[in-house]
């Protein structure tokens, strides 16, 4: 997959990658469900979360473990079919937990995004580790 699709979509899909990147870093829980479809699926390594209300209660107890949450991500690729989009963004975390290490994550989300009301949700994200170190 490479980018394909109008300009303007593009960045409409890039731009919910960097909100939804933003959000994490603050540990702003309503800016971070935002960028989610009602109906959306959360898959990460041994875990799948389905329902906008159910991913926000995972994220939050997630959250909850860390005083700092860096994470950055740049699209690999985005393709625009209609009003449905794939996309995968490469990641990079850094998180500092309460009472413990700092971990370092390089990492995956493979993406599927809607159009909703003029507006690019993830529809589902799936997550995979790269690398990890303490």
């Amino acid at each position: 997959m490479t980018f394909q699709g109008s300009l303007e979509d593009r960045l409409a899909v890039r731009e919910r990658i960097e909100a939804y990147s933003d959000a994490v870093y603050r540990h702003d829980a309503e800016a971070w469900i935002a960028n989610w479809a009602e109906d959306g699926v959360w898959r990460l390594p041994g875990l799948e979360v389905s329902g906008a209300a159910n991913i926000k209660a995972a994220w939050e107890q997630a959250m909850s473990a860390f005083t700092v949450a860096a994470f950055f991500a740049a699209p690999g690729c985005i393709r625009i079919v209609g009003d449905h989009a794939e996309a995968r963004a490469y990641t990079q975390e850094v998180l500092i937990e309460h009472a413990g290490p700092v971990r370092k994550i390089f990492g995956a989300y493979d993406d599927a995004l809607v159009r909703r009301g003029g507006t690019w949700l993830f529809s589902s994200r799936t997550y995979r580790i790269l690398h990890q170190e303490t």
